[in-house]
């Protein structure tokens, strides 16, 4: 029996990931959105790409929840975008009550589902879904480190002008301007980016992955990425659905890990059939444990008005 993916928003982020799963051939899709007609006609033009790029699977669009029931996961990408000199603070109380909203229905449709959020900002949005959902916290998963790497990964490459299949990088935090790119746990090939890379050249790629989506934005000046999001979230899919235990950044729920309590927050996590199977606590240097504790503050002011605003 095939797999099930619910992709929940139409927009950019939510069409190239439905159209990336169905490439992929990880499950039947559905695509569901708020606005009538654009998952059907979105879901119906990708159907017909199947003959051309040779994948078959069902791929249906819907303005309701019916058709999403018994999903395995669910892809949240629902919620406003933004736009420039809008943070992603500003997306809070009105992303809130969208994820609020996706996660019940989720809940009653495919209450063993493992939905990973996309919808910024995502660390607080994960702690919506979290909330709303009710389901055990290895079933909410954010996907943030894994762009985050990314993007640290591709900036890297470039600037040593190498394979981005070389390039390790680990990314923590938050996902926001406060993220923690481990210069110390990132490499090439196992050499280590202190060997290759000049200080303040490092310290320019860190602030320019920290900041990653802001540019984009600021490039489209009407939305912000999608691409890149969309394959990340992907990525976790794939990894979860055949059991792969690839091991990711993602935003997950600490209880203890790394001293914080309570909050969604990226750590390096083992992804197979169960969700997070295995938190990875690792060893930081006091400097990485202060940027992480501050990358966990702010994730907690997001939570601290969500809890007194809704």
């Amino acid at each position: 029996m095939r797999k099930k993916i619910t992709v929940v928003g139409g927009g950019n982020v939510g069409a190239s990931c439905a159209v990336n799963l169905a490439y992929k051939e990880l499950g039947d899709v559905v695509l569901v959105d708020v606005v009538e007609g654009v998952p059907q006609g979105k879901a119906l033009d990708m159907l017909q790409m199947g003959p051309v790029e040779g994948y078959d699977v069902r791929i249906t669009g819907a303005n309701d929840y019916a058709p999403t029931a018994n999903s395995d996961v669910v892809v949240i990408t629902a919620g406003l975008a933004r736009k420039p000199g809008m943070s992603r603070d500003d997306l809070l109380l009105a992303n809130h009550e969208v994820v609020k909203g996706v996660s019940e229905q989720i809940a009653k449709y495919s209450p063993n589902a493992i939905i990973i959020l996309v919808t910024n900002p995502l660390d607080a949005m994960c702690w919506s879904a979290f909330k709303a959902s009710k389901f055990p916290k290895h079933r909410v998963i954010g996907m943030a480190g894994v762009l985050d790497s990314a993007r640290f990964r591709t900036f890297i490459a470039q600037e040593l002008d190498v394979s981005v299949e070389n390039v390790t990088a680990v990314v923590m935090g938050g996902h926001g301007d406060t993220m923690v790119p481990v210069v110390r746990l990132s490499g090439v090939s196992g050499i280590p980016l202190t060997e290759l890379i000049a200080p303040d050249k490092l310290a320019a790629i860190v602030d320019r992955t920290r900041n990653g989506g802001a540019e984009i934005v600021k490039y489209l000046k009407t939305g912000s990425a999608y691409y890149a999001p969309s394959a990340s979230a992907v990525e976790m899919v794939e990894s979860i659905l055949k059991d792969k235990k690839k091991v990711l950044p993602c935003a997950s729920y600490l209880e203890g890990e790394y001293g914080i309590n309570g909050l969604f927050v990226g750590v390096p996590v083992k992804l197979g059939a169960k969700g997070i199977e295995q938190i990875y606590e690792i060893k930081l240097t006091e400097e990485e444990k202060g940027m992480l504790a501050k990358s966990a503050a702010s994730v907690q002011e997001l939570i601290d008005i969500l809890k007194t605003k809704v």
